[in-house]
C-alpha cells in the first residue's frame, strides 16, 4: 500500500518544498512555524496593530488578518506600516473568502494571502448538479480565468499564498462530483494548485481544515499522496482543526488533529483555532511543537513492518472480539486510575461520574461515567454501582468478589498465573518489549484484554506497530490504550494524552482508554479558569479528558458537541460570551452538534456536519439553521439563545436536564 509518509514506525519529517514568506522560510525541514489570526475589526488600525503585537510577543511567527472586502484589504497597508514603524516585521497574511479583488489588492501589500477554493470564485447555493466531463472542464477553465490574475500578482510581488480548503465550504461543483469527503477537499485544492503550477508559481502552502479531526487527518494524508503521485513533490502544509471551540475541548480536538499528523512528521506550520483571544492560542501551539523539536530520524529503534493491514485514508475500527463489555460492537471503555490513592470512598467516585445519595441509597450515574476503576493493591469497602467494575493487581484479585473485580497482570506474570478470571483478564504490556509468548497465549484466550503502553522514545509509533502486528497475526483480543503523562502542566498533559491516544483512536485502534498522571508533579496551570491540584479534582480532569478524547475522535459520544469559530474581524457578536451562554443551557444534550459562527462567511458552509447553527447575519441579528437549512432569519440577538432552545424543542432533540438515577444499590 502506498503511504502518506516515509515510515509508520520511524519519525521522519516529510520533505516539502521551501516557501518564502517575507524573510521567513517555511517547509524543507525548517522549524515548524506558529501562527494565529486577529479578532479585531480590520478597519480599526490601532486595535489590530495592538493585538498583532500581543500575538507576536507571545510567539506568533505569522499573523493573519481578515480582508473580506476591498476597503479592509487596502487598510492592511496602514496596519503593516504601523507595525513596521514600531519595529515589528513579522509577516502578515490576508484572509480572503469571497472577493478576488480584495485578494489582488492584499497580495501587493502583505507577505501572504490565504484563499479558500470553496468560495473564492464559486457562489455556494447548496445545489446538486450533474456535470458532464465537458461541463466540468468548462468550470475548471472559469477557475483558471478568475484565479490566474492573483497568481501573477503573487509571482510578481514575491507574495506567498495558502490554498486553504475547508471541509464545510466545498463548492457545489466539488460536492456534486466527490461528495462531502476528504477526497473532495483534496480535489478542491488541487484545482487551484494546478492553475498556479501552470504559471510556474510555487510559493504555496496548503491546508485541509475540518472541525472533525478524523476528516481532517484523512484529507491531509490523501493530499500528500495525491501531490506525490501527480507532481513527485509535496508543498508545505499548514495544519489546523477549524472551529475547534474553547477551553479543554478546543485544545483536545486541536491536539488530536494536529498532533496525529505531527507524530508522522507532517506539518510545516500550525494554528490552533480557539474561541478565545488569539494570543492564548500561541502557548498551545508551542506545547504542541516542542514535542517534536528534539526528534531526529532514527532516535527510536522501533522495528519496521512489512505489511500495513489497514487503510490510513479511511476510518475502520479494528475488529476485536467481545470480552464482557469491551471490544466488538461496544464503544471504547474508560478506565479511571486510582492506584495512587491511599483509599477509595463513595465520595471519590463523584469525580468519575458516580454520585451517591445516602437518603435513597442510590447511585446517580452521569453520561461521562467511567466503566472501570483501577484500584492497584487495594479494594473498596462499599457496594459499587452496577455499571462500575474494578481492576486490581492479580495478587489482590485472588481474595476478592470475582463478580466485579478483575485481575491485572504485569506482562509475563499472565503466563505464570496459576489462577485467572473465567470472564476477563487484563494484561499490561510494553509495546517495545518482546511479546511473542504473550501474544500467542492471548490468541486463544477469549478472556484476555491487552493494556498497551510503550517505553520507546515515540510511544504512539511503537503502540501502533504492535497493533499492526496483532492484525497481521490475526489476534483479535481487545486493546486498552494506556497513556501516562509526566508533564508538569495541565496544558501539556492535555496535548500529551490527546496526541498519543487520539492518534491511535483515529486509526481505528483501541477498545478503551486509560490515562495516568502523577498529580503531585502538576504545577499551577490555567485552562479556561480551572485548576486541578487536589487528587479528587485530578481524577475529574483525567476522566473528563478521557471522554473528551473519545468524543473528539467520534468513537464515543457522551455530551453535546460545539463547533465554534475562533472569531475574527468579521464577527458580529461576542463569541466567547455567546458560546458560554449556549453551552450553559444545552450542555446536557448528548450527541447534538451545535455550531456557533460569528458571521455569515463562516456560517452555512463551515458549520460542516453540525445539527444546528447559530450564525451572525448582521449587527445584533442571528440566523438559525437546522443542518444547512435556514429556519429563522434576522433574530434579535437578545432573544436568539432562547429561540435556539425553541428550535431544539421543535426538532424533538430537547430533553430537560436530569441525571440518570439507578434503581437500587449496586444496580445501574
Amino acid at each position: 500500500m502506498q503511504l502518506y509518509c516515509d515510515s509508520l514506525t520511524q519519525y521522519r519529517r516529510l520533505k516539502t518544498l521551501e516557501v518564502k514568506i517575507g524573510d521567513l522560510l517555511l517547509g524543507n525541514s525548517h522549524p515548524i512555524r506558529i501562527q494565529t489570526m486577529t479578532t479585531t475589526d480590520t478597519m480599526d488600525t490601532l486595535a489590530t496593530v495592538e493585538q498583532s503585537i500581543r500575538c507576536i510577543e507571545a510567539g506568533a511567527e505569522l499573523v493573519r488578518i481578515t480582508a473580506p472586502s476591498k476597503k479592509e484589504a487596502e487598510n492592511l497597508l496602514n496596519i503593516k506600516n504601523e507595525l513596521w514603524r514600531r519595529g515589528y516585521h513579522t509577516p502578515l497574511v490576508a484572509d480572503i473568502h469571497f472577493t478576488p479583488n480584495a485578494a489582488e489588492i492584499a497580495a501587493r501589500i502583505v507577505e501572504k494571502v490565504r484563499v479558500n477554493p470553496g468560495n473564492y470564485i464559486d457562489k455556494k447555493k447548496f445545489e446538486f448538479i450533474e456535470y458532464t466531463d465537458a461541463e466540468y472542464n468548462e468550470e475548471i477553465d472559469r477557475i483558471r480565468e478568475r484565479f490566474t490574475p492573483l497568481v501573477k500578482i503573487c509571482k510578481e510581488y514575491g507574495t506567498a499564498m495558502r490554498i486553504g480548503t475547508n471541509h464545510g465550504s466545498l463548492s457545489d461543483r466539488i460536492m456534486s462530483r466527490y461528495g462531502d469527503t476528504p477526497m473532495g477537499m483534496v480535489e478542491s485544492a488541487m484545482e487551484f494548485l494546478r492553475v498556479a503550477r501552470g504559471e510556474n508559481y510555487h510559493n504555496i502552502v496548503l491546508s485541509m481544515k475540518s472541525s472533525n479531526p478524523q476528516v481532517m487527518v484523512q484529507a491531509y494524508r490523501l493530499l500528500i499522496r495525491t501531490m506525490e503521485d501527480e507532481f513527485g513533490a509535496c508543498y508545505p502544509l499548514h495544519l489546523g482543526v477549524t472551529e475547534a471551540g474553547d477551553g479543554e475541548d478546543g485544545r483536545i480536538k486541536s491536539a488530536i488533529g494536529i498532533g496525529t499528523l505531527l507524530e508522522d512528521g507532517i506539518g510545516d506550520t500550525i494554528r490552533v483555532s480557539l474561541t478565545e483571544d488569539p494570543e492564548f492560542e500561541i502557548p498551545v501551539c508551542k506545547d504542541l511543537v516542542k514535542r517534536y523539536a528534539g526528534r531526529w530520524e532514527g532516535d527510536a529503534a522501533i522495528p519496521s513492518i512489512d505489511k500495513i493491514p489497514y487503510s490510513p485514508f479511511e476510518y475502520r475500527r479494528r475488529a476485536a472480539r467481545e470480552v464482557v463489555n469491551i471490544g466488538d460492537h461496544h464503544v471504547p471503555v474508560v478506565v479511571a486510575d486510582f492506584m495512587p490513592a491511599a483509599s477509595i470512598s463513595r465520595g471519590d467516585l463523584k469525580a468519575i461520574g458516580y454520585s451517591y445519595d445516602a437518603v435513597s441509597d442510590k447511585w446517580n450515574i452521569g453520561d461521562a461515567a467511567a466503566d472501570y476503576l483501577y484500584s492497584g493493591r487495594k479494594t473498596v469497602d462499599f457496594d459499587l454501582p452496577g455499571t462500575l467494575r474494578v481492576i486490581c493487581d492479580h495478587a489482590v484479585w485472588l481474595g476478592t468478589d470475582r463478580r466485579q473485580y478483575f485481575p491485572l497482570y504485569q506482562g509475563a506474570e499472565y503466563l505464570k498465573a496459576a489462577e485467572r478470571s473465567s470472564l476477563l483478564n487484563f494484561i499490561s504490556v510494553d509495546a517495545a518489549a518482546d511479546l511473542s509468548d504473550i501474544l500467542e497465549a492471548v490468541r486463544a484466550d477469549g478472556t484476555a484484554v491487552l493494556c498497551c503502553w510503550s517505553t520507546a522514545a515515540f510511544p504512539m509509533l511503537s503502540v501502533r506497530r504492535l497493533v499492526m502486528e496483532l492484525m497481521n497475526r490475526g489476534i483479535s483480543c481487545p486493546i486498552i490504550l494506556a497513556v501516562e503523562s509526566e508533564d508538569s502542566t495541565i496544558d501539556e498533559q492535555l496535548i500529551h494524552f490527546s496526541t498519543e491516544a487520539g492518534a491511535l483512536l483515529l486509526e481505528g485502534m483501541g477498545d478503551g482508554i486509560w490515562l495516568m498522571n502523577d498529580p503531585k508533579k502538576i504545577v499551577n496551570s490555567r485552562v479556561s479558569g480551572r485548576t486541578y491540584l487536589e487528587t479528587r479534582n485530578n481524577h475529574q480532569f483525567i476522566n473528563n479528558t478521557s471522554f473528551s478524547i473519545l468524543q473528539a475522535t467520534r468513537t464515543r459520544i457522551s455530551k453535546t458537541e460545539y463547533i465554534s469559530c475562533p472569531s475574527c474581524g468579521r464577527t458580529l457578536f461576542d463569541l466567547q460570551e455567546t458560546t458560554a451562554r449556549i453551552r450553559s443551557v444545552t450542555h446536557h444534550l448528548k450527541g447534538v452538534k451545535i455550531a456557533i459562527m460569528g458571521c455569515i462567511v463562516n456560517g452555512p458552509g463551515e458549520m460542516a456536519d453540525a445539527d444546528f447553527g447559530y450564525v451572525g447575519s448582521g449587527p445584533g441579528k442571528i440566523t438559525l439553521y437546522r443542518g444547512k437549512e435556514v429556519v429563522k432569519r434576522g433574530v434579535d440577538s437578545s432573544i436568539a439563545v432562547q429561540e435556539l432552545v425553541n428550535l431544539l424543542k421543535e426538532s424533538s432533540v430537547w430533553v430537560e436536564p436530569a441525571l440518570v438515577v439507578s434503581e437500587g444499590r449496586g444496580v445501574s
